[in-house]
């Protein structure tokens, strides 16, 4: 597969099997070259500013009208029904989400969906949630859209994100049993965040997002393609006799894309204290309030720890803001029991939480010198400033939720000294 390169970015492209495919000085020609059809895919509404105005012209071989009426289907585990079960402030964790067997049930992207929590309302374009997707096969013959929002996929073993933004079809082949998670936001689309006093480069660089090139498939189904709808958290299906992948030519900027957290230029301390983990955000998606984001999505890469005088892990928090956690690989230098790849942990607004007590000592007493932090792991977080409620399937039906998650701070011991304001140090 081949791609374009940067974020947002006004591009063109037409499958080199079509030369020309692309209508010369207009969008919407009486008749296009080769005589495909003209549809255009809106993100954003007709008059929004040009900064922020999202848009691309698809020249396809059948318009994408072209199926049968949607009807509703058994949505699974998919929610968006925030008051399922009583809100619970306590930090929860959840052990790996087990993948069901490919032997005994074939499971795709689609049906493997499950919704663990989120927050606000589909109807308004405001809020966000949180999922996980388990599945062991291809979607064959199938297709989905998200009406809803923009999902942002994070496949469980790699380092690679792909959002898909607003009304775009994809299709996910596995070749595995898989396991991933999704954060999907409503209303506003994923953007590159301001970068301030860090300057013009840093962070996630814009010419290393990769949007895929033109590519069509000309294929008839005769069993039927089923396109499938996720509209107003239900979802829909709907059957046509051709590959609905049959764009030839495109131009815009509304565009799915790829993103490989390896690239990620981190900024860290270099004297003493935390920066904080803001400098660690790869994509955030806006609210209307200045500074404060809908969902911000974070990682804590590979990097150099080299602040003196300072303890080094994460320090002990009460937020204001929601934080999910996730474990691509490896260990998490805050929880290096317990918190594992493939599960996660979410600290609702103010609720308390930090290094575990083993961390915290081994910390407070380690030979202050430069180190590598996080070498082989990828954790990351999606942080919000709304209130997650959690979903009856996170709470019960997965049967992964970790009833001991507390007892990793019941150790913590008083470490008060009122005779002696500066007890002696590791240093």
């Amino acid at each position: 597969i081949q791609y374009l390169s940067g974020f947002g970015n006004e591009c063109t492209s037409e499958d080199p099997r079509c030369p020309g495919s692309l209508p010369e000085g207009q969008n919407n020609p009486q008749v296009c070259p080769y005589n495909l059809y003209a549809e255009q895919l809106s993100g954003s509404a007709f008059t929004c500013p040009r900064s922020t105005n999202k848009r691309s012209w698809l020249y396809r071989i059948l318009p994408s009208v072209s199926h049968k009426p949607f009807e509703s289907i058994d949505e699974g585990h998919v929610t968006h029904n925030w008051d399922e079960v009583d809100p619970d402030p306590n930090q929860l964790r959840w052990k790996p989400f087990e993948i069901p067997k490919a032997s005994q049930k074939k499971v795709d992207f689609v049906s493997g969906l499950h919704t663990l929590c989120g927050a606000g309302d589909i109807k308004s374009n405001n809020g966000l949630a949180i999922h996980i997707f388990l599945c062991n096969t291809s979607m064959e013959n199938r297709c989905f859209y998200n009406s809803d929002g923009d999902f942002l996929i994070g496949e469980g073993h790699t380092s690679v994100y792909f959002p898909f933004q607003r009304g775009m079809r994809f299709s996910i082949d596995v070749f595995e049993e898989t396991r991933g998670y999704i954060l999907e936001v409503y209303g506003v689309h994923f953007e590159l965040p301001d970068l301030g006093p860090i300057g013009a480069n840093g962070l996630a660089n814009p010419r290393d997002f990769l949007i895929p090139v033109a590519w069509y498939e000309d294929r008839k189904v005769p069993s039927g393609y089923t396109v499938i709808n996720k509209y107003q958290g239900k979802l829909f299906a709907a059957k046509q006799d051709v590959s609905p992948f049959n764009v030839v030519a495109w131009h815009g900027n509304y565009t799915p894309y790829k993103y490989n957290l390896k690239n990620f230029m981190v900024i860290n301390s270099v004297a003493f204290d935390h920066a904080d983990p803001s400098i660690f955000t790869v994509l955030t998606a806006k609210s209307v309030r200045p500074g404060v984001a809908i969902a911000d999505f974070v990682i804590f890469p590979p990097r150099w720890g080299v602040a003196d005088k300072t303890f080094r892990p994460p320090y002990y928090h009460r937020n204001c803001m929601s934080e999910f956690m996730g474990l691509i690989q490896g260990h998490y230098e805050a929880k290096q029991g317990g918190f594992l790849p493939g599960g996660g942990s979410l600290h609702s607004t103010m609720t308390p939480h930090g290094p575990d007590a083993d961390c915290f000592e081994k910390a407070s007493k380690a030979k202050l010198a430069p180190e590598r932090i996080a070498d082989g792991t990828m954790a990351f977080m999606f942080e919000s400033s709304l209130s997650l409620a959690v979903t009856k399937w996170g709470l019960k039906a997965s049967r992964c939720l970790d009833e001991n998650y507390h007892k990793c701070w019941e150790p913590l011991k008083s470490h008060f000294t009122p005779n002696s304001r500066n007890p002696a140090g590791p240093n």
